[in-house]
């Protein structure tokens, strides 16, 4: 009940009372109406204290609404963040997987090309390793090679055709032939250093793959003449195992860590 209500009803009620009153009315009857306008008052008392007590109420229905949009707002971005959180996770896991598949193919790769190269490794012309975390082929100079020379020797041919045979069931794969020397110095009218006896090597060793059947744009050769020893040149061993051709398993991109993220941020 408003203000201008209440004045207009106690006004009129007051008004109604001076009006009889003006007419002569019996002491009886002026007590009726002043009980009756009493009453009136004490109905209007009542009428404000409720009318104070909902205002109350629907202030603080209001402030509970204001709280509970409030609370749904931010719990409908909470679940937009965890929905964006759960597809990252998913997508996460997708690639995980994909990359343990991957893995597990290579390994089975690995470890039939062991298998098949059993004998030869058994004889001692070639040792297989995993140097950071790609597979090698291993052939020593004395299979391959005479000393200083870059020419194969019949028994070097005799294990590369083997060896190329291996390699070529392995699809989808480039292999990089890697010449290596021992740090003693080599200086002849064809070879100036061990740089260029390390590269003729590689590159020799990669002609006759592909004459063997290995596609050429699979192939690639590099000398290192002796900057990645795999022993000490102390001794006649050492050297030894330093003097040897490698047929490194090249990673496909796929294997290859994804660097897409650099690029954003470069």
């Amino acid at each position: 009940m408003n203000g201008m209500f209440r004045t207009w009803f106690v006004s009129s009620a007051l008004g109604w009372i001076t009006a009889t009153a003006g007419c002569g009315p019996s002491q009886e009857e002026f007590d009726a109406e002043r009980a009756k306008a009493r009453e009136l008052q004490a109905q209007l008392n009542d009428a404000k204290k409720n009318n104070a007590q909902l205002e109350d109420r629907l202030d603080k229905v209001s402030a509970r609404n204001a709280s509970m949009a409030s609370r749904l707002e931010a719990l409908g971005e909470n679940v937009e963040e965890l929905e964006g959180e759960r597809s990252n996770l998913q997508r996460a896991l997708q690639e995980l997987r994909e990359r343990e598949r991957q893995s597990q193919a290579r390994l089975e790769t690995f470890r039939g090309l062991i298998a098949k190269f059993k004998s030869m490794i058994e004889s001692g012309r070639l040792r297989v390793r995993i140097v950071r975390n790609r597979m090698v082929v291993e052939l020593p100079e004395g299979v391959l090679f005479d000393s200083a020379r870059a020419q194969i020797k019949d028994q070097g041919q005799t294990t590369l055709t083997q060896v190329s045979q291996v390699l070529k069931e392995i699809p989808n794969r480039e292999f990089q032939i890697a010449g290596h020397t021992d740090n003693v110095p080599i200086r002849t009218r064809r070879f100036a250093s061990n740089w260029e006896l390390s590269a003729a090597r590689a590159v020799t060793v990669a002609r006759f793959l592909v004459e063997q059947g290995i596609a050429a744009n699979r192939i690639s050769a590099a000398g290192y003449a002796d900057t990645q020893p795999v022993a000490k040149n102390d001794d006649k061993k050492g050297r030894a195992q330093n003097r040897r051709i490698e047929i490194v398993l090249v990673p496909n991109l796929d294997e290859l860590p994804d660097l897409s993220s650099l690029k954003e941020s470069s």
